[in-house]
């Protein structure tokens, strides 16, 4: 580990990845222009969006939900059939995401401790004990348990002690401009916080939404529309996103190469803007649609109405 310098050095990319990166601002910009004037469908995917966020990214850390039993949790129904330790992290996330939705144009924003903390605690009060304490660094070691072998550590988080000044060096590069292109620097900051694990619980969920939370700091798309957390839900992406994370070994070692990682959240941030692409083009027609036939039965019955 080199002195004074301990977090992930991001890569330099190539043309492709340029490339890449470009069709990825082409493709938001297009979205940000197709959102910018509110419509009944705009709103109702905002809400699927991020209630598809919510159910993909406790699904990854065990807790499945579906959907659409997000949805009416989110809009406050009680009836809903899960169980109640799922509904607590379904509630949990959603404050968090919620809260992260507010700040993508706070002028006097800045990261901080008491910023992560604050959202960690938002993610892990309902679970917090003085083994595992919510809203503060962890205390001992953790590990990341094989999905095969649970018995077997397939990463050990850096010794306690070191977290604190691990957590220091990130915030200060968070609150740095680098030059970096946004969504490059959103991926690093995913990866440095899930490879420190600073808390004792909830460290994946916060990583994702940190990355979240930047792009939504971009400005350039509200992260309903932003992040790729519904995408890495997916089974086959969970997959993918878990064996780039054990790529990077079994314990820290931020002096690596990380394209891989880098080319993977451009994968997700591509593949996730076509779906959102697609999902505003079929809200818009199906609202039209609604829209022509509501018009066509109006007109009937007051066809029906005017006759003698």
């Amino acid at each position: 580990m080199r002195h004074g310098v301990m977090l992930f050095p991001a890569p330099d990319l190539t043309e492709a990845d340029r490339e890449v990166l470009d069709q990825i601002d082409r493709m938001r910009a297009a979205l940000r222009h197709d959102v910018r004037t509110p419509t009944k469908w705009t709103a109702g995917l905002r809400k699927f969006l991020t209630a598809d966020a919510v159910a993909a990214s406790n699904s990854i850390e065990g807790f499945k939900v579906a959907t659409v039993d997000v949805e009416d949790l989110l809009e406050g129904e009680s009836e809903v059939d899960v169980s109640e330790e799922n509904r607590e992290e379904t509630l949990a996330c959603q404050r968090m995401m919620t809260y992260i939705q507010t700040l993508h144009d706070v002028e006097d924003f800045s990261y901080s401790k008491g910023l992560l903390n604050g959202l960690h605690w938002m993610l892990q009060g309902h679970r917090h004990s003085a083994r595992r304490p919510a809203g503060q660094w962890r205390k001992g070691p953790v590990y990341v348990t094989d999905a095969r072998d649970p018995s077997i550590a397939a990463y050990t988080a850096p010794d306690a002690p070191l977290v604190a000044a691990l957590m220091q060096e990130l915030i200060d590069w968070l609150n740095e401009s680098d030059g970096t292109h946004a969504l490059v620097r959103a991926a690093m900051a995913h990866l440095h916080l899930v490879a420190i694990h600073p808390w004792a619980d909830g460290n994946g969920r916060m990583s994702r939404s940190l990355q979240t939370l930047m792009i939504a700091r971009e400005g350039v798309l509200a992260p309903e529309f932003s992040s790729i957390e519904s995408w890495l839900g997916r089974p086959g992406n969970t997959w993918e996103y878990y064996r780039e994370l054990n790529d990077r070994g079994s314990h820290y070692r931020p002096d690596q190469d990380v394209s891989g990682w880098i080319r993977s959240n451009l994968t997700a941030y591509h593949q996730q803007a076509q779906t959102v692409q697609g999902r505003l083009a079929r809200s818009g027609r199906v609202w039209s649609r609604l829209a022509a036939f509501a018009a066509g039965r109006s007109l009937d019955e007051r066809t029906v109405t005017a006759r003698p």
